[in-house]
């Protein structure tokens, strides 16, 4: 490993913006705010699970993110005043409101929407100006292509566009496997850019029926990496893509492909590029999940920093994590267009000499957006505009979805699947994308698909046992709280609709999850059945899109269930992961 660990510590110092940044009208003069200072000869750009959001949002960050074991109290398992703590920042500043969930309604008024292709365009395009011709790279590092209406009417194909004028260069994926093999080839042969996955291979089966691959030998579906040259330097990215893509979705989706971490494979590629391409410096633009990369850094030498996603952590500062070869750098870059990385290296023959890392937050009213990015999505949005304005329903609370345990998006969901399908208990996933909307704020379809859009929508009804819910629980629990992040798969806890819990999450499998009672007050019965509402699974249904179902309740103006969430938490009393049940 190239980075010397006197050198590290110097650069994990630099943070995103320091202090508040003022609430400015568009268009007004901002000079200054996004002037960083040269550092090095050579700037990366990253975006990460941007799902599709293609104009300015509301996200409110989580007030409960849990690390246990090992990971409790460290980097990204902070919320609230712990977070701002940690990484010096005030809390009544701009970057409180970006990267927490502080005074946030107090906040959102005051510092307005984040993201937004043409804002983020302008911002990136300044970025790259400032460091002069073929001296910068913009990289995206997944789940780039779902998590709206218009990308799943259009199975992705208006993000490609908008990537290719953004100019992302690499991107590895995620949900962007959840529109199938044809669509996904169809939208790469579009792309201008390479997609990059060094851990997908064909399945046995497949590959003796000799289906596609980028290397039939080894059997790999997609180009592992990619070498770049910058500012005459040489820099390989290599691509990681979400390693459970078969577990958590559909496995119809993708049935040749196998997925996984793949570390000993990728520790081949990184000495390849070291040994025989003799590269400057070695990026994994990764989306494993941060807990993930974090141990995945310190089993695999050689690279200098990870880029990553999926855990939609938004972490100003990377964290270093020593192994055998020296030290690699971890980072992550938050969710919905919010944040930008800046990632400057000083590279020499060879080495990286150091690094200086900034996540900014891209204040929307702090940059004049594109002209021809806003143009393009208008154009894409305009033959859906008429159908997705309707207002369905209004918040009558402040609705967000990010949390290990609830959410108040997913609590109305909850209640609606309860309502429409006349169940007792409701369960909906803990999906980490979805937006915020503020207290009093119109509700339209498009801000319900905004919540909901993806291509296994079918609601249910089954019959389940005590038993078997319990075992859900549990299952999913594991999931977020195995001490081993290789057996972590992102996400939060399955929501629940007419039921209580208690949840241990320092506790081994089998023992989180006790205490359940319906709604009334009685205990979950372990061999009595229930009757269960839900939507996503990863087996085919028939019942109608989740959408519709929230629709008609929202509709029907129905009393809204103001109940707090039914869940207990024991043993992280003291967990600076934790500032409220949420």
């Amino acid at each position: 490993m190239k980075i010397r660990r006197r050198e590290l510590l110097k650069a994990s110092a630099a943070i995103a913006l320091a202090g508040s940044l003022p609430r400015l009208a568009r268009g007004a003069d901002t000079s200054g705010v996004y002037d960083l200072e040269r550092f090095g000869n050579a700037r990366i750009l990253h975006t990460t699970d941007t799902h599709a959001q293609l104009r300015p949002v509301f996200f409110r960050e989580p007030s409960v993110n849990l690390g246990v074991g090992a990971m409790a109290g460290q980097p990204p398992h902070l919320v609230g005043k712990a977070f701002l703590d940690r990484f010096g920042i005030r809390p009544d500043s701009a970057d409180a409101y970006a990267f927490t969930c502080v005074e946030f309604e107090k906040a959102a008024p005051r510092f307005g929407k984040l993201g937004g292709f043409a804002h983020l365009k302008t911002l990136i395009d300044k970025l790259r100006a400032d460091v002069g011709e073929k001296r910068s790279l913009l990289l995206d590092g997944g789940d780039l292509w779902q998590g709206t209406g218009l990308s799943n009417a259009m199975r992705g194909a208006d993000m490609v566009e908008a990537a290719n004028l953004l100019g992302i260069e690499a991107m590895t994926g995620h949900w962007e496997f959840t529109y199938g093999e044809q669509a996904l080839r169809d939208n790469l042969a579009r792309f201008k850019g390479e997609f990059l996955a060094q851990n997908v291979f064909l399945t046995e089966e497949a590959a003796f029926n000799d289906a596609k691959a980028f290397d039939p030998a080894s059997g790999r579906v997609f180009k592992p990496s990619v070498i770049k040259e910058i500012g005459g330097h040489r820099i390989a990215v290599i691509g990681q893509a979400f390693p459970y893509v078969p577990i958590a979705h559909p496995k119809r989706f993708t049935p040749d492909w196998t997925f996984g971490i793949r570390d000993e494979e990728l520790q081949k590629l990184v000495d390849g590029h070291r040994s025989n391409d003799k590269v400057d410096a070695v990026i994994l633009l990764s989306h494993n999940g941060m807990d993930v990369d974090l141990k995945l850094a310190s089993r695999v030498s050689g690279i200098d920093v990870i880029l990553g996603g999926h855990t939609h952590d938004a972490v100003p500062q990377p964290i270093s994590v020593q192994n055998a070869g020296g030290v690699t750098l971890v980072t992550n870059a938050g969710s919905n267009g919010k944040f930008l990385g800046v990632l400057d290296l000083d590279l020499g023959k060879g080495k990286v000499a150091n690094v200086r890392y900034r996540l900014l937050p891209v204040f929307a009213e702090l940059l004049k957006p594109d002209p021809a990015m806003q143009a393009l999505i208008d154009k894409m949005r305009e033959p859906h505009a008429t159908e997705w304005s309707e207002k369905i329903g209004a918040a009558d609370r402040l609705l967000y979805r990010r949390g290990n345990f609830s959410g108040t998006v997913d609590q109305l969901i909850c209640d609606a699947l309860l309502s429409e399908l006349d169940t007792e208990i409701a369960l909906s996933p803990g999906f980490r994308w979805g937006l915020t909307a503020l207290a009093g704020q119109p509700l339209t379809m498009d801000d319900l698909l905004s919540e909901t859009a993806i291509t296994y929508p079918e609601t249910y009804v089954a019959t389940m046992t005590g038993g078997q819910i319990k075992d859900v629980l549990e299952d999913v629990c594991d999931n977020l709280f195995n001490a081993d992040p290789y057996h972590q798969q992102g996400g939060d806890m399955v929501r629940v609709g007419g039921l209580a819990y208690t949840c241990s999450p320092a506790e081994p499998i089998g023992k989180r999850i006790s205490e359940l009672k319906l709604a009334h007050g009685k205990h979950l019965e372990a061999h009595k059945h229930y009757k269960v509402a839900g939507w996503a699974s990863v087996n085919e249904q028939q019942g109608a899109p989740v959408w519709d179902v929230v629709a008609k309740h929202l509709r029907a103006g129905r009393p809204p269930n103001r109940d707090a969430p039914g869940v207990t938490l024991k043993g992280v009393e003291d967990n600076p992961g934790i500032t409220g049940l949420g």
